[in-house]
């Protein structure tokens, strides 16, 4: 069994294609075979430098290695397409030779009138076959004169049947069939012509992709039988959707940002820098379309490998459900052990943290050199700078976010500068100024003892609050509300006890400093 992976160098990893190489890598793995990831690299107007790069760390993030292709090799390659013309010309000499494919002398406005001319047929364009058909001959003189001259491929003129391991047999009629594009007029193949010979050329024996290529495999099974090729086995997945029924696309993210809302994770890069886990991501997208047939939902990747097959993929769409995938984030993050939670943040923070500290780096992948540094890769960054024993009792205080980026919101205001923090008016009106200002007034008392606090520890901060509590008839909520305000600006922090150690004496002293000057004058 050799199954192939083969997405196109134009962005990060679309969590569609996500769930397709998961699928491949499952059922290799399930069933001994082999996984080559191969890169589509022809459409040279789509290619986005630095895309493969990307692909390749996205892929790594999830844990899916593969057996043949870029960085790994194999006796099948080249696995770029780009370094693969030779053996396109020669196939389509072949067709050329034996009558299956010809020459297309109509340039781009000519194929444009054509369309207009026939608009408003019933079913649209169909690209009329030329008769008599233009020789070779002609074909190479055409081209030779500057004329941008396609090779088409000749349909048989017959319904092609698809049998599909998952939608069963599908048959589409000679009639919707017709001539397509094998190699552009700079003479690079298609898709679909790379797609076939590649396949060949590699020995694949199983192709599972996503159902908006269904309407692609007619033609490449035409193609297989002209130049005598293998027919894989084909399954098509369901395609996945977001719950409000459209299709999840990387626009989506450029909509977002044109309505002034924050984009959704539409890419493994966006999951991975949100503070998803990868064990979560594979875990939920292995649920877009299939089921094991009971009632599991969580599973590592190998149990997914146990008990994966095809039989179990389903044929309607799937829906992305943004707060299931949350809780299974949620879940993962209280399944692993210490040191995996801490290795992930580490690489979360990494992730985030390289605006703010490349600056002055090489350009990104569109020449525009790295974005400047954000409020939140700064945090990242400074996160970084505490040791592993810190982190790893933030996380253990933390316990119980969503994610990462929620981790980071709640332990912010240990990586600020003192003066970045900003008091909720909110807050300060009710924890502070209200019954006369005794919010302020707890603080002022409080910032006296832990004044003279010597060594700042958690058992003398607790010991010291506790004393001024017991001395001024106060409850903890009294002292600790206010607190939070003085160091975080809000309500909302990890225990105060452990906030105040982890923030350090001077850094609270200057916090509180700062808030007793937001107190009005009666």
């Amino acid at each position: 069994m050799r199954l192939r992976f083969a997405p196109s160098p134009t962005g990060y990893l679309h969590v569609g294609g996500a769930r397709t190489v998961l699928f491949n890598w499952l059922l290799a793995r399930k069933n001994g075979g082999t996984l080559i990831l191969r890169i589509e690299d022809t459409d040279r107007a789509r290619h986005v430098e630095d895309s493969v790069k990307k692909i390749l760390a996205d892929l790594r993030w999830l844990g899916l290695t593969w057996d043949e292709g870029p960085e790994v090799g194999g006796a099948y390659g080249p696995y770029f397409q780009s370094e693969c013309l030779p053996h396109y010309y020669a196939a389509v000499q072949r067709l050329l030779e034996c009558g299956d494919a010809y020459y297309a002398l109509e340039t781009p406005e000519e194929l444009a009138a054509m369309r207009e001319r026939m608009k408003d047929q019933p079913g649209g364009f169909k690209y009329p076959r030329p008769d008599p058909l233009p020789t070779i001959e002609q074909g190479l003189a055409a081209r030779a004169g500057g004329r941008p001259v396609v090779v088409r491929f000749r349909m048989p003129g017959t319904d092609i049947r698809v049998n599909d391991d998952i939608l069963g047999r599908v048959v589409l009629p000679a009639a919707e069939l017709e001539d397509f594009v094998i190699q552009k007029s700079d003479g690079w193949p298609t898709y679909h012509f790379a797609c076939v010979v590649d396949d060949e050329r590699m020995r694949i024996t199983h192709v599972l992709r996503g159902q908006e290529h269904l309407m692609n495999t007619p033609k490449h099974i035409a193609l297989q039988k002209a130049l005598g090729f293998n027919t894989p086995f084909y399954a098509h997945l369901p395609v996945i959707f977001n719950m409000s029924g459209s299709k999840m696309s990387k626009r989506d993210k450029e909509r977002a940002i044109k309505r002034g809302e924050p984009p959704p994770e539409i890419d493994v890069h966006d999951f991975r820098a949100a503070g998803y886990l990868p064990e979560a991501v594979l875990n939920f997208i292995a649920l877009l379309g299939w089921n094991p047939g009971d009632d599991r939902e969580r599973f590592t990747l190998s149990e997914l490998t146990e008990a994966f097959t095809i039989e179990r993929i389903g044929k309607t769409n799937a829906r992305f459900d943004r707060e299931k995938l949350l809780s299974f984030n949620m879940d993962w993050c209280g399944r692993v052990g210490e040191a995996r939670l801490l290795a992930a943040l580490k690489d979360y923070l990494t992730v985030n943290a390289r605006p703010a500290v490349n600056a002055g780096s090489e350009p990104d992948a569109a020449g525009a050199g790295p974005p400047p540094a954000t409020a939140s890769a700064t945090l990242a960054a400074r996160a970084l700078t505490f040791g592993d024993d810190t982190l790893r009792r933030l996380l253990a205080i933390c316990a119980g976010f969503k994610t990462f980026a929620q981790w980071l919101g709640k332990v912010a205001f240990l990586f600020m500068d003192d003066d970045a923090i900003e008091f909720d008016e909110k807050s300060v009106r009710k924890v502070l100024a209200a019954s006369n200002g005794a919010g302020y007034d707890a603080l002022a008392g409080v910032a006296d003892r832990l004044s003279v606090i010597d060594p700042w520890t958690v058992a003398s901060i607790q010991a010291a609050i506790e004393s001024h509590m017991s001395a001024s008839g106060l409850k903890l909520g009294d002292v600790a509300q206010p607190l939070r305000v003085a160091i975080t600006g809000a309500t909302v922090s990890p225990p105060i006890f452990d906030s105040l150690e982890l923030l350090g004496k001077e850094a609270t002293l200057n916090r509180i400093r700062r808030c007793q000057q937001t107190r009005k004058p009666v």
